[in-house]
């Protein structure tokens, strides 16, 4: 198995609504034992360089197990942050020598 990162992007106009945290929450228990690190909200932002346009901000990010790549996607197709035209980008962690 492979560790993956999730980060979760949103329209830059976007606030939750009264559902939002039982939509996640919801979406969280059903990754079960995929789920490695539940990660944390990110509160605010600022930008360096390239990081996918400014129509977009990430608000979370997790931490997965998978198979592959593929897998990982699969994980990621039904989160919350899909239905309010949002995406999630998701790529392998490389772990650090001697880790």
């Amino acid at each position: 198995m492979a560790t993956y990162v999730f980060s979760f992007r949103v329209p830059s106009g976007y606030a939750p609504h009264a559902g939002t945290t039982a939509e996640w929450q919801a979406w969280f228990g059903g990754l079960g034992s995929a789920l490695v690190d539940i990660g944390n909200a990110v509160t605010g932002h600022a930008s360096l360089g390239e990081v996918g346009g400014g129509d977009s901000r990430m608000v979370a990010y997790s931490v997965v197990s998978a198979e592959d790549l593929d897998s990982a996607l699969a994980l990621a197709r039904d989160c919350p942050v899909m239905r309010v035209g949002g995406g999630v980008e998701v790529g392998p962690v490389m772990e650090a020598a001697g880790s």
